[in-house]
């Protein structure tokens, strides 16, 4: 299951979430959109978020710090 994290500089939630993940020890892939332009348009276009964090797990595309529904997200990836 492939996991994604559209994070920025300088954001706490961003922050929050990385801690989080590597505290669950859970793999995924950081596209950073402050230094990648094209992380950046794919976020916005392809995934129609426009703001960090933006976690894509599998399908399923969460906007912000949704503790309840990533939980729900990661159980049904395993």
């Amino acid at each position: 299951m492939k996991i994604e994290l559209f994070t920025q500089d300088g954001c706490p939630p961003c922050e929050f979430l990385k801690n989080y993940l590597k505290e669950m020890q859970i793999n995924y892939v950081e596209y950073n959109v402050s230094n990648d332009e094209s992380a950046k348009k794919r976020m916005m276009t392809e995934l129609d978020s426009f703001s960090t964090p933006t976690l894509v797990i599998g399908e399923e595309i969460i906007r912000g710090v949704q503790m309840e529904q990533i939980e729900a997200a990661l159980k049904t990836s395993k």
